[in-house]
């Protein structure tokens, strides 16, 4: 424990300066999650009207940017297809913090669970965008025979980010060691989920980016969400975000309201938000569902972490009268 009697650890002023840029006032996180590549350019692919895929993933990155960014905390954008052109294009507002992924993207292919990282990219470049933090998504189970290289990587990753001051925001991924296009079932979803976070946040992560702990399809009862999320966070020494994994939107509002009410600190919400933008082949009709649709999942999901989300701990501390 620090100073302050909080597990999480002090951070370097440039850390926390960063973790105050993608926060809101209230020290939780609500982050939009457009840093997706290869599924996208997969399902733009099949729309009507394409004829160039990487114009049209740009294009769709900047729409969902310039639509959704006042209603986040931060937007969470690849090197390759969105940061650049956000930036550049105007897209994402400079009151906007800006999260930068690190790695490639899901691989999408069971068979394939391995992370690389965006080649020409490292922590260091990454902060001199003006970035508030680095994502790294990894797969992991504690069990499986490439644990140790992965934390390796996790390690490395953060002695980095801490040599340039920036927060690490990790993202790691579970699968079923022995079969891995089998999702894990429910209990064994939650082990995996916990004891992730217990080993992996002990490697200098600064935020946990993590899975919802039971298999809702397979677990219905609130009850025993709520149990599970309390359980991940006293196992993760950091603040801990919810992603949204692409589940329907008010599975996710359920999801995200259990997970902050038992010591969750916000979302990062993806697909869940912005789904039916990629298909809709009519740009007017995209900006259309964005800023109508979209925009009010955005809104409803900051409302839910403003109302039950956790602060993190090192936010709410310099945010306390007298501080």
């Amino acid at each position: 424990m620090n100073e302050s009697g909080s597990k999480t650890p002090s951070v370097s002023l440039g850390k926390l300066r960063r973790l105050q840029q993608a926060a809101t006032p209230e020290g939780t996180f609500a982050v939009l999650a457009i840093d997706h590549r290869g599924p996208l350019r997969r399902a733009l692919a099949k729309v009507g009207g394409v004829t160039d895929v990487e114009v049209a993933l740009v294009e769709l990155k900047r729409d969902i940017v310039r639509t959704l960014a006042d209603s986040s905390s931060a937007v969470l954008l690849d090197p390759e297809t969105g940061v650049e052109p956000c930036v550049r294009g105007g897209a994402l507002p400079g009151q906007t913090g800006l999260l930068v992924a690190l790695d490639t993207g899901s691989t999408g292919d069971p068979a394939r669970l391995e992370t690389s990282l965006v080649p020409g990219w490292n922590p260091g470049r990454i902060a001199a965008t003006g970035a508030a933090g680095v994502k790294l998504l990894v797969y992991y189970h504690p069990e499986a025979a490439n644990a140790g290289a992965v934390e390796q990587l996790v390690a490395d990753v953060s002695r980095d980010c801490g040599r340039h001051e920036i927060p690490l925001f990790l993202e790691p991924l579970s699968f079923d060691s022995a079969s891995p296009g089998r999702p894990l079932a429910s209990a064994e979803r939650r082990r995996v989920v916990v004891e992730t976070a217990r080993r992996l946040t002990a490697l200098g992560v600064d935020i946990l980016k993590a899975e919802f702990p039971v298999a809702v399809k397979e677990v219905s009862g609130e009850a025993v969400w709520r149990e599970a999320c309390e359980e991940l966070t006293e196992a993760s020494a950091v603040p801990w975000v919810l992603l949204s994994a692409g589940v329907p939107f008010e599975v996710f509002v359920r999801q995200a309201t259990v997970a902050c009410q038992a010591g969750a600190g916000g979302v990062m919400a993806g697909r869940a938000v912005w789904d039916q933008a990629v298909t809709e082949g009519d740009r007017e009709a995209r900006r259309a569902w964005l800023n109508t649709v979209a925009r009010e999942r955005m809104e409803r999901l900051r409302s839910v972490v403003g109302e039950h989300g956790t602060p993190a701990a090192m936010l709410r501390e310099c945010m306390a009268p007298g501080a």
